[in-house]
């Protein structure tokens, strides 16, 4: 585990000062994430703390653990920006920054007086990021997000019946909300990169719905990508009511036969090498496609008749791509995050011994790293606002 001032020093976003108005998932997941490059992000939060400061399981108040999981590397400040004085101070640090994110409507900014032209004003060279449900201008533009509701919006609900589960279901992570902080991310560098070349910051939107549209859209708009269309929306692999774990004699296993190699060393375990010539449904991609849903019960069929070790001795053997079905506690023990020294030991001096993962992404000269744990709330109040 680093220093903050080996951050400083060596992260590819050394010298960049981010101010963190978010809370929640989205965009404290986004500023981790530069946080973990090595920017300097000051999380603002109101007296109260982040709301996710409060979801348990906790040891101490105000340090749930999606809070400490979502908020490493940055220092808290706590600010009430509906009093004057300390909205005053929020300004005064945006002199300062070169990026400021908040993921509340933009009326609702305004109505700080923290609108982008007033920070334009304050400081041309400020990258502005709002990451919000909706973006503006439609008739959604007011309406409130959680990552539940655009998690509907953008059919994933309707796409799980489709599939074959027997009743809507939203996928159980904060899909929306990560989905759209990544793009936020990558929002902001660009904007970053541009100011280099204009001088000047903007303001940048992005919204939960587009984003994870484009997310999803992306396999299931289908035959609508022409005008006029060529078939109906719907990637039918996808949709496959057979896509998922196969069932084996003693558990499931995860397999995916896909191309024509996979294929043929399948046929070719199962005794039936015969078929790829002469049954039309394994002759090509776009034949398999058209008939998945019978393949993948064909595979299912077979795949019942042995054990997962063995399936994985065969599949592993013959360059077939196989994994366990994983369980959460699996992780915990996984031999590739062992060997990748994927888990950290992070002391926190206030919550004890923590467990980290390791941020994702590697850089050979400029490190990505565990610089500080999260802070407790307003831990860096005095520290930030007497450097002013």
């Amino acid at each position: 585990m680093g220093t903050s001032n080996q951050a400083v020093l060596e992260g590819a976003l050394a010298g960049l000062r981010v101010i963190d108005l978010t809370g929640v998932v989205l965009g404290p997941y986004a500023t981790q994430i530069l946080s973990d490059y090595g920017a300097d992000v000051i999380k603002i939060e109101p007296p109260s703390g982040d709301i996710m400061r409060h979801a348990g399981p906790m040891k101490h108040p105000g340090m749930g653990h999606i809070f400490i999981n979502a908020n490493r590397n940055k220092r808290s400040v706590v600010l009430d920006l509906r009093q004057p004085e300390q909205r005053e101070q929020l300004l005064a640090l945006c002199k300062t920054a070169d990026v400021l994110t908040y993921n509340i409507r933009p009326a609702s900014m305004a109505r700080l007086g923290l609108s982008f032209d007033t920070l334009h004003a304050l400081n041309p060279r400020l990258v502005v990021c709002g990451a919000y449900g909706y973006s503006e201008g439609g008739p959604y533009s007011d309406w409130p997000a959680y990552d539940d509701l655009i998690q509907d919006a953008a059919c994933i609900p309707w796409l799980m019946t489709q599939s074959g589960s027997p009743e809507p279901r939203y996928v159980p992570a904060t899909f929306a909300d990560r989905v759209t902080g990544l793009n936020m991310v990558h929002a902001v560098l660009a904007a970053v990169i541009a100011r280099y070349r204009t001088g000047l910051g903007q303001h940048v939107e992005v919204p939960m719905f587009e984003c994870l549209l484009q997310f999803v859209l992306g396999e299931h708009l289908s035959g609508e990508t022409w005008q006029p269309p060529i078939g109906p929306m719907g990637y039918p692999r996808m949709l496959s009511a057979h896509r998922k774990p196969y069932e084996t004699q003693d558990g499931h296993l995860c397999a995916l036969m896909y191309n024509d190699a996979h294929w043929q060393a399948f046929l070719g375990l199962i005794g039936r090498a015969d078929l790829f010539q002469t049954d039309a449904r394994f002759r090509s991609h776009a034949d398999r496609l058209q008939h998945i849903d019978a393949l993948y019960a064909f595979v299912a069929e077979y795949m019942r008749t042995r054990t997962s070790a063995a399936w994985m001795k065969d599949f592993t053997a013959n360059d077939i791509p196989v994994m366990p079905m994983m369980k959460l506690d699996d992780l915990l023990t996984d031999p590739h995050l062992t060997a990748t020294h994927a888990w950290l030991d992070i002391a926190h001096p206030f919550e004890g011994q923590l467990r980290q993962l390791r941020p994702p992404v590697r850089m050979s000269g400029t490190p990505t790293g565990v610089w500080r744990p999260a802070p407790r709330l307003g831990e860096h109040t005095q520290e930030v606002l007497n450097a002013l």
